[in-house]
């Protein structure tokens, strides 16, 4: 009976975050599933704390990473980085095309993809409106590359360190597993997505147009910019000396927040409503709902069904790449990398490094083949809506089958080579 009851709690779930019926957010989804969890008494109630306590250092990196892009927003930093890509490209549109995949690249390596999707399109929204380009294929450009750049560090994207937190690896490991395959599909995204779209980025634009397009603050800007270079170099530290990453999230917070202070900038009203609760009650829902089916024992029966093994053979490799980037699209990545970890824990014995990584480079770059895929996508999405621009689920999807299958490969052949 607790089968069945699990099984059709979880699976409830799963169609609330992908259908949201009656606009009901991810959030209370989530949270309801974990109630009913709670109440047919699949959870046992004093797991509750210990299961959600022993996040905390997701919990910390969200809240840090959310101040950092506040302040780094308020302070001008990415209205100045278009406005370089746009001089850069020197009034040819196919170059800032390029320029724009750049940038992205850089903001999702060090501030995560969320917030590329959060802050690059609307910025990038804005700069095509000003200089009168064709705004769909830039606004793709912004939500592929968030993922597309994603497993560049561990703070590129939450899901790794969802991943990270189970499985404690060091830094050198993590670039010989991802940087090589990531560094590859960043450039394949580029060169594929710059030759479908060649027909609508062949004109060219007067930079004159940008002329009135300036950083309202100069010195908060130039000393933010210095910050961000410091919680750069502190991210790559502290995963090469395995610092739990939210201590430098909340310490470079804070850092960007005297900055702005002494700028006579600072809004701590403004700066805490950027926290978003139901980021934080989505998360803590599935949390304790994939902790309920461990219980009865679904991620084991999972993991025994998928994998042959805990070897990094060729199979296992693709079966969990594959596996978790098709997860991504059906349940969204977070919920996806929860179940895949722990079947990864449940394994009779220590799993292989590539299939943790494995599991990495599938929820980051798999979500790119639909809109529901991935968090960031999903906020992407948001604002395009608020812009007045519908996307077609099937352009999104043919573009993704184009993109994301050879990415894939790429992926899995290399892990394999090296494993």
């Amino acid at each position: 009976m607790q089968l069945l009851l699990g099984g059709t709690i979880f699976g409830a779930t799963l169609l609330g975050v992908m259908v949201r019926p009656r606009q009901i957010s991810e959030a209370w989804v989530a949270l309801l599933g974990a109630l009913a969890m709670l109440l047919v008494g699949i959870l046992p109630l004093n797991e509750l704390v210990p299961t959600l306590a022993r996040e905390w250092n997701v919990y910390g990196f969200f809240v840090g990473l959310m101040l950092i892009a506040f302040f780094a927003e308020q302070a001008g930093v990415f209205q100045a980085l278009a406005l370089y890509a746009a001089r850069w490209a020197n009034g040819s549109a196919q170059r800032l095309y390029v320029a724009v995949f750049l940038v992205g690249t850089l903001i999702t390596a060090v501030l995560s993809n969320d917030a590329t999707a959060l802050i690059l399109t609307p910025v990038v929204w804005t700069l095509t409106s000003r200089l009168r380009l064709r705004a769909l294929p830039f606004m793709f450009a912004c939500t592929f590359i968030a993922d597309t750049a994603s497993a560049l560090l561990p703070v590129s994207n939450p899901i790794n360190i969802l991943v990270l937190t189970r499985f404690n690896r060091e830094l050198l490991e993590y670039w010989a597993y991802l940087l090589v395959p990531s560094l590859l599909c960043i450039g394949w995204n580029i060169g594929l997505f710059a030759w479908l779209f060649r027909r609508d980025l062949q004109g060219s634009y007067d930079l004159a147009l940008l002329d009135d397009f300036t950083i309202a603050n100069p010195k908060l800007y130039r000393a933010t910019l210095i910050g961000l270079g410091l919680i750069a170099l502190a991210y790559v530290g502290g995963s090469l000396w395995q610092v739990p990453l939210a201590f430098v999230a909340l310490a470079g917070a804070a850092l960007l927040a005297v900055l702005s202070w002494w700028a006579g900038s600072f809004k701590p009203k403004q700066a805490l409503h950027e926290l978003s609760p139901a980021l934080f009650g989505f998360i803590s829902g599935m949390f304790l709902v994939v902790r309920a089916i461990e219980h009865l024992g679904w991620t084991e029966r999972f993991g025994a069904s998928l994998l042959q093994g805990s070897s990094a053979s060729l199979g296992n490799i693709a079966r969990v790449i594959f596996g978790s980037a098709l997860g991504s699209n059906m349940i969204n990545n977070v919920p996806m990398t929860l179940v895949m970890t722990s079947t990864l824990e449940h394994l009779p014995n220590q799993p292989a490094p590539a299939l943790i990584y494995a599991t990495i480079f599938g929820a980051d770059l798999g979500p790119n083949l639909t809109i529901v895929g991935s968090l960031a996508t999903m906020l992407w999405l948001v604002i395009l809506r608020r812009k007045g621009i519908e996307i077609n689920p099937k352009q999104y999807l043919k573009l993704g089958l184009i993109f994301v299958l050879p990415s894939l490969l790429i992926g899995t052949l290399w892990m394999w080579l090296i494993a």
